[in-house]
């Protein structure tokens, strides 16, 4: 069968998803699974967007082992230079550059000549040859490209020294038959073609973004791109769960395989929507909630005689397990050590301390602790930062009036170690909590967007709280965990907070 590579950029273009904002251990956290989960190639990031994108995609390349590790670029020297800087310490560094080829792109964005754009994008490879062994080229907004043109310029950087061309549907307006023919053409017309691989990049936005993927594999396309979960900008991006599996289970009409290891997916799309607080809906295909779940009686008869008359995909293909206790309050630090070994997560004493504590304050409140519980508390302990003195929630109480108007008071300690207590009303119980909150932060905070969610079920269900704030002007996200809703939300909100001030003492230590 024929391998089809799998290009991830959950931390380049799903990272753009409206909301979501990863520090540099988040982004860490998710390479190192995203090179469990077997993805040929991680695009790490843009690393000339920013101070910190180029330090987290730096700080992935020189860690990630077995996996290419990729940085985007624009056709631009400087971006080239600063993608290098950024990249050379990776196993194999490959550098993704890109330019327009569209006429509404070259006219109005670019304002470019089409031999303009030929001239630039064969200027700019045969610069990055000098340095980088791998180059992946795209044709941004190919879609809605002339085909001659971008059969002309494929063949230029080629010759240039690209080693992988991308035919993008930036917008999402593809179909897959006429996405799977632009794939066709590419490979009749364009001579030189069988010297690279041929990637797919779709887009969401009409909805057929892995169907799109899987014309342009039906037709040469050589690699795949996109996000675990289907997130990016706008719609989202294919979701490369989708792909992998419907590789797999329909194996007989497409003779082809992926690395990807399948039993690894739902580990990944839990840790990636944890992180970026983009929940997965329920009746999302693969890995949603409802995925396995079988409501009428007609379909639950089928399955318990026969799970395939129902089920196509059997849970444990992508990793889905019972959620049985495997911890109680009487297991000691060792059995602990050894489930989190199992887990996948490799934690210095010190975090193995902190994950344990937390582990047996649950352990004092619920009586089975799961795989997903212990999956949550590793992964705040393992993501988070202490090197400046934070924000930290001591005691709160949320009670009624005669008129049932609920008034939080709070006590906190702040980043220098001083405790400030307040009490406030408001219309609902989290709103007065909130509002407590942003009386005893010194900083200027406002609340844009809540979410509230169960880690897993049952009524001793850790709760889950995902906030978006607005700190003295910049955007920050952050998340909370907790056996009461209201602590849960309050974390989340203080957890934001302290991530602006760890943002903005990094930014202080690298002005130094």
């Amino acid at each position: 069968m024929s391998r089809i590579k799998i290009f991830d950029t959950t931390l380049r273009d799903g990272e753009q998803s409206p909301g979501v904002n990863l520090n540099q251990l988040e982004k860490l956290e998710i390479a190192r699974q995203l090179e469990r989960f077997g993805a040929d190639r991680i695009e790490a990031g843009f690393p000339a967007s920013s101070k910190g994108d180029f330090n987290a995609v730096k700080a992935i390349a020189d860690t990630v082992r077995g996996t290419s590790v990729t940085g985007l670029a624009r056709s631009v020297k400087s971006d080239i230079d600063t993608s290098w800087e950024a990249l050379k310490g990776a196993e194999e560094p490959c550098l993704h550059v890109f330019i327009a080829t569209s006429p509404i792109h070259m006219k109005y964005k670019l304002k470019k000549t089409a031999q303009e754009v030929v001239d630039t994008a064969v200027s700019m490879v045969s610069y990055a040859k000098q340095r980088f062994p791998q180059i992946e080229w795209s044709a941004e907004d190919a879609s809605r490209s002339d085909r001659e043109f971008l059969a002309y310029i494929i063949e230029k950087v080629i010759d240039a020294g690209a080693t992988v061309i991308n035919l993008p549907d930036t917008v999402g307006y593809s179909t897959p038959q006429e996405f799977g023919s632009l794939f066709k053409y590419i490979k009749e017309t364009v001579p030189n073609i069988d010297r690279v691989d041929l990637s797919c990049h779709c887009h969401n936005d009409l909805g057929m973004a892995v169907a799109n993927s899987l014309a342009a594999v039906e037709n040469g396309a050589t690699q795949v791109e996109g996000t675990i979960n289907g997130i990016g900008e706008r719609a989202g991006n294919a979701a490369l769960e989708e792909v992998a599996v419907a590789l797999k289970i329909r194996s007989d009409f497409y003779p082809y395989e992926t690395g990807i290891k399948l039993d690894e997916i739902k580990r990944t799309s839990d840790l990636v929507s944890k992180l970026t607080g983009m929940y997965v809906q329920a009746n999302k295909a693969i890995i949603g909630r409802n995925a396995f779940a079988h409501e009428s009686g007609i379909h639950q008869d089928g399955v318990l005689k026969h799970a395939e008359t129902y089920e196509i995909i059997t849970p444990a293909m992508v990793g889905v397990t019972s959620n049985t206790l495997f911890l109680g309050k009487h297991s000691g630090r060792h059995a602990f050590k050894d489930k989190v070994k199992d887990l996948g997560y490799d934690l210095s004493e010190e975090k193995l301390k902190e994950a344990f504590d937390l582990f047996k304050q649950l352990t004092d409140r619920k009586k089975e602790v799961t795989d997903e519980d212990l999956f949550s508390i590793l992964t705040e302990v393992q993501t988070e930062t202490t090197t400046v003195g934070k924000y930290k929630l001591e005691v709160f109480q949320v009670h009624y009036d005669t008129e049932n108007t609920p008034s939080a008071t709070v006590r906190i300690c702040d980043p220098n170690g001083v405790s400030h207590e307040a009490t406030a009303s408001a219309k609902g119980s989290v709103e007065a909590v909130y509002q407590t909150l942003e009386n005893l932060i010194s900083e200027d905070v406002k609340l844009v967007d809540y979410q509230l969610n169960s880690v897993g079920r049952g009524k001793d269900a850790l709760a889950e709280s995902h906030v978006q704030l607005i700190v003295n002007d910049e955007q920050v996200n952050g998340r909370g965990s907790a056996q009461d809703v209201l602590a849960a939300s309050a974390n989340a909100y203080l957890n934001a907070v302290n991530r602006y001030i760890v943002q903005q003492t990094a930014k202080k230590q690298s002005a130094k």
